[in-house]
């Protein structure tokens, strides 16, 4: 049975050794010890170390947590089971362990179904992920929505295994794993303004022993929270999401899809801690039609405080703005980062440590973002202009507008089916979905997405087989 989505009062629990750390203090040695406490934390997308992890932010700022039971409808996905691991390692016939989870959850691929085998290296090597071009990082690698299983290692250590055991070697395979009827957790800090009007300040709480990408926009946000909790009085009410990646941004959706047109802008946060400059991802709306609120703000307040700022249009890739910009939402929602995710060489490795944040990077982004946010509440305009309603012929529109329909379930995500242009291919699906608001035609779609016109006339026959667009 599946029960109704429940807010409550963050229960009380003690927070992760060291996350006691006051960010009331808004040095960046502070940031960076909160970073370090948190960095331990087995977070994942369900489950007890998203919970520990929004039981630390609780301890800096009053938090409210949502849990949302598995099974229960979201836009156009499912809450899915909640997953715990009791142990994950490979072992040699001798009882030496190769690879352990208990080392570093980036050991394990996310969300691995149970498995207890012994196995030949030749027959194991499907389930092992390495960087041969970096041979002695981990890599970060997951499988939410299937039936899969995989480790991650280091390739220095593959080397060795298979020099020592050879390819008929046999290893012993042990992932005791659970996926059970449980919830999806996401937390919100709402401080209250003057107005109903909403400020929206989100970043993703799930990435497990990674510094920069996500545990730094976690301290940062954290930390602004806490200065506008005991602060002088806003205009706007400022509402702070820590959610799991994707499905929790589309759990809060569904739950608010009458409150969304409350949010006069916001930011999606990412990677805050590196020595890179900023860069800011436009919302939807002020790529398409006319630069909203946010749009100007972020610009405006990098210059003004000296520093520069690449300014990029939106698009339907990367972090949760994808949610918060898809077509039925269309909120103007930016991105602000310091290094885009996939353009530093340590993203989604066991680089992404400790050792890549800068403190200092930490307190101006803090300092950056409290700016951004007052300017926000000076400057939002009511009259910011509403996106044209009028339809085009020829034009696609979507039939699941609302966040991004799970392609998986229809065999449109990660084609293995020999399609002529896979990257393309995955990357057109997505650019069709977002600009399927009724005002996008194929030529149009191929023009702001850069790709081949033929390509994006394929992500549309197949939008369409999966009766998940339209052309008027």
């Amino acid at each position: 049975m599946i029960h109704p989505t429940q807010t409550v009062h963050m229960p009380a629990g003690p927070p992760p050794q060291g996350a006691g750390t006051s960010l009331g203090d808004p040095s960046g040695d502070a940031l960076a010890e909160w970073v370090d406490a948190i960095l331990p934390l087995w977070r994942c997308i369900t489950g007890d170390g998203l919970r520990a992890t929004l039981h630390a932010i609780g301890d800096q700022v009053p938090i409210l947590l949502t849990e949302v039971p598995t099974g229960t409808p979201v836009l156009d996905w499912n809450v899915p089971k909640e997953w715990h691991v009791t142990e994950a390692t490979i072992t040699r016939a001798d009882g030496t362990r190769v690879v352990d989870a208990a080392a570093s959850p980036l050991h394990l691929v996310q969300y691995s179904a149970p498995v207890a085998a012994r196995i030949s290296l030749a027959d194991l090597r499907p389930h092992l992920h390495t960087l041969p071009e970096t041979p002695d990082w981990i890599p970060y690698r997951t499988d939410y929505y299937s039936d899969g299983w995989g480790f991650c290692l280091r390739q220095s250590t593959l080397d060795a295994l298979a020099n020592e055991v050879g390819e008929t070697g046999e290893l012993d395979v042990v992932i005791d794993a659970e996926l059970f009827d449980g919830s999806l957790t996401y937390g919100e800090v709402v401080v209250p303004g003057q107005v109903d009007d909403e400020i929206l300040i989100t970043a993703h709480a799930c990435h497990p022993a990674l510094a920069n990408d996500n545990a730094s926009s976690l301290a940062v946000a954290t930390a602004l929270a806490r200065q506008l909790v005991g602060g002088s009085a806003l205009r706007h009410t400022v509402r702070f999401l820590f959610a799991p990646g994707t499905i929790g941004a589309i759990a809060w959706l569904d739950a608010n899809r009458q409150r969304v047109g409350r949010i006069r802008g916001g930011l999606v946060l990412a990677n805050l801690g590196d020595a890179g400059g900023f860069t800011y991802k436009q919302s939807r709306p002020g790529t398409l039609d006319t630069p909203r609120s946010i749009d100007r703000a972020v610009p405006d307040v990098l210059r003004a405080s000296g520093l520069a700022c690449k300014v990029r249009p939106f698009s339907p890739f990367g972090y949760d703005e994808r949610q918060f910009g898809s077509p039925g939402f269309n909120l103007p929602i930016g991105r602000l980062t310091r290094t885009p995710h996939g353009e530093y060489p340590e993203y989604h490795t066991s680089a992404d440590d400790g050792s890549l944040i800068r403190p200092d990077a930490l307190e101006e982004s803090l300092e950056v973002l409290g700016k951004i946010v007052a300017e926000l509440d000076r400057e939002l305009d009511a009259s910011d202009p509403a996106v044209p309603e009028e339809r085009v012929a020829g034009a696609v529109l979507s039939r699941a507008p609302y966040g991004e329909p799970q392609l998986g379930r229809r065999g449109l995500y990660r084609f293995t089916d020999g399609a002529p242009h896979p990257r393309d291919l995955q990357q057109a699906i997505s650019w069709v979905l977002n600009l399927g608001d009724g005002r996008h035609t194929l030529g149009r779609i191929a023009q702001r997405s850069g790709l081949p016109k033929n390509v994006v006339q394929q992500a549309v026959n197949r939008l369409s087989e999966a009766d998940l667009i339209e052309q008027l």
